[in-house]
């Protein structure tokens, strides 16, 4: 089945995209609603790691509202899809490659090499283990917003528009959804302006590496996942050098750029099936 670009299709992004914001707001409002003098609790343990389940909650919603049983199906069977193997394994190994180029350029420009003995242990979260930190990020951050994100909304953006047009219109709204981010996490909280434009095109150019790992896939969201989550475990471990977050953000966005400027993205093939 294909999507057509028509009324019923932008309903379907509009109400995705207003639940996926819903449901992951509500779920961090006791973490950012002290920046507005409430004084709250987080009720649920990894409090922020839930919040991280909306864009899967909603893609599942709507997509049992407007397609019922078989499309959850499709849905499910794709967060499970290894095939093609090279494109999962590009997913899973491109993470620690930026987090060894990194390595790199903090010898040459810092004088000290990373404490990769560090990898995969969180500061924020001390009593994970390795598998542990790795699971949360996949399930939560991984799974929760590639379900939604690559896997429901860009083949629908995808019928109507090129790659690079679909990517730009879901990186505005994925960058709104973190906008509660900067109420509470560190990382957020302390950016200043310019800090902010260079974390909006970074934005950008996360969603381009994210289209052409699911296109170039044929719509595999475990590759998506495995992915996104990796690269978040790279970029949040300790190394023992606070740049390092810099370095390897750097080589996310040089990346993405010259998969921009490498595979002619008006020429390049749209996947935008759910099957």
């Amino acid at each position: 089945m294909i999507f057509n670009c028509n009324t019923m299709n932008i309903k379907e992004l509009s109400i995705f995209f207003l639940l996926a914001c819903a449901i992951s707001w509500l779920l961090w409002a006791p973490l950012w609603l002290p920046f507005f003098g409430l004084k709250t609790t987080p009720f649920l343990p990894y409090q922020h790691g839930f919040g991280g389940l909306g864009p899967m909650l909603a893609a599942l919603a709507t997509t049992a509202l407007f397609q019922g049983k078989p499309g959850l199906q499709v849905l499910g069977k794709r967060c499970f899809q290894g095939k093609p193997l090279a494109w999962t394994a590009i997913a899973v190994l491109l993470p620690f490659a930026f987090a060894l180029l990194g390595g790199l350029i903090a010898r040459f420009s810092d004088g000290m090499f990373p404490d990769f003995s560090k990898m995969g242990r969180s500061a924020e979260f001390p009593e994970l283990s390795v598998v542990g930190f790795l699971l949360y990020n996949i399930f939560f951050f991984g799974y929760g917003e590639e379900v939604g994100w690559r896997g429901f909304a860009l083949p629908r953006l995808q019928e109507k528009y090129s790659p690079l047009r679909a990517t730009l219109v879901l990186s505005v709204f994925w960058a709104l959804w973190h906008l509660p981010l900067f109420a509470y996490r560190p990382g957020y909280a302390s950016m200043d302006l310019a800090g902010a434009a260079g974390w909006l095109f970074s934005i950008v150019a996360g969603g381009v590496l994210f289209t052409w790992l699911f296109n170039g896939s044929r719509g595999s969201l475990l590759a998506c996942a495995l992915f996104h989550g990796l690269t978040d475990v790279v970029f949040l471990c300790d190394y023992g050098n606070p740049r390092m977050m810099q370095y390897i953000g750097m080589l996310v966005t040089f990346w993405g750029l010259a998969v921009l400027g490498t595979w002619g993205w008006q020429k390049w093939k749209i996947y935008n099936t759910t099957g």
